[in-house]
């Protein structure tokens, strides 16, 4: 075991069980914070070995007192920040959103704060959502300091994020890192607006048709890419509070229903999308991130879409997932 002490919030999410699992893998003390919930994205993704060795605490992000005393009774080194509630969830409930996704970014950074005796490395999750229209930008790929201009509450909470953060670093010095993933995908991405190029991966690997609620073209990347850049980052020694567009596949959604037909090839025609657009700018640059820390790298997009259709086939196969809730 290695002498880091990574917490984790939100674990039970899609990019936090990721998270979890490449920390246990790699043999990294790993503690999770998150609600009391089923478990069942960390069961898609992992054994039930590798699971025993995690750390498990539950509590609510915006209780200080709770997860103060997880940071400091677990001597924590490393935090990855990702609890949040994604933009249906905001949307039906804006002011459990507020909660959850502002106080607790505030929670998180008044812990670290307090413990940056011990506290080495802060990453959370900011997102592309902080952007606005496409027609705001032209076609060059989008810079990471190009003009905030979100189109929702979610995308406002974490504008408000990237500047929670950078205030704790003028006044307090406590160094983040913040990353703005795009579309993620793979196994355990079962919820938010841009989840269900996923569920059409799960629903023909159980042989079922399936239509991917928009088009377009947008940024793919897998979840185990992203969770990797999430603990770069928490690991980067940095000065100051600096936020990063992620890179990876930009793809027209007709190009990810060909990867699916290529990985399965039984169900070609079965899967369709709606010709709507989640109307965010089509390239991102990540030149920036890249600067920062180092060559990042993604799997192609052909690559990424084949895993996690395997790896959705053996979780059927071994009752590690419940696919009907996968897919509701």
């Amino acid at each position: 075991m290695s002498t880091e002490r990574f917490l984790v919030t939100g674990a039970l999410g899609c990019l936090g069980a990721w998270v979890v699992k490449r920390l246990v893998d790699e043999g990294t003390h790993v503690t999770t914070y998150d609600l009391p919930g089923d478990a069942h994205r960390l069961r898609l993704i992992m054994d039930d070995a590798a699971m025993d060795r995690v750390n498990f605490i539950y509590g609510d992000i915006t209780d200080f007192d709770a997860f103060d005393q997880a940071v400091g009774a677990n001597k924590i080194t490393h935090i990855v920040h990702l609890a949040a509630l994604q933009v249906p969830f905001v949307r039906a409930n804006p002011v459990l959103g507020t909660r959850v996704n502002m106080v607790g970014q505030a929670v998180v950074l008044e812990s670290s704060k307090r413990h940056l005796d011990h506290v080495r490395g802060l990453s959370y999750a900011s997102s592309a959502a902080v952007y606005g229209a496409m027609d705001l930008y032209g076609q060059a790929p989008l810079a990471h300091d190009a003009r905030h201009a979100p189109g929702n509450l979610y995308g406002v909470y974490k504008d408000a994020n990237e500047g929670q953060a950078r205030i704790y670093w003028e006044e307090n010095k406590l160094p983040s890192i913040g990353l703005r993933p795009y579309v993620v995908y793979g196994p355990g991405r079962d919820q938010g607006m841009t989840s269900t190029p996923t569920k059409a991966m799960l629903a023909v690997a159980l042989g079922k048709p399936y239509e991917i609620s928009y088009g377009g073209t947008v940024v793919f990347h897998h979840a185990d890419d992203v969770a990797g850049i999430f603990i770069k980052a928490a690991r980067m020694s940095v000065t100051g509070a600096p936020v990063y567009n992620l890179g990876g596949n930009m793809a027209h959604m007709q190009e990810v229903i060909a990867a699916i037909e290529l990985a399965e090839p039984a169900m070609a025609g079965q899967v369709t999308y709606k010709p709507v657009s989640v109307n965010l700018p089509e390239a991102i640059d990540d030149t920036a991130l890249n600067q920062a820390l180092g060559a990042v790298t993604y799997r192609s997009l052909t690559d990424g879409v084949a895993d996690t259709i395997t790896r959705f086939r053996h979780a059927i196969a071994s009752g590690r997932i419940d696919a009907a809730r996968a897919l509701s």
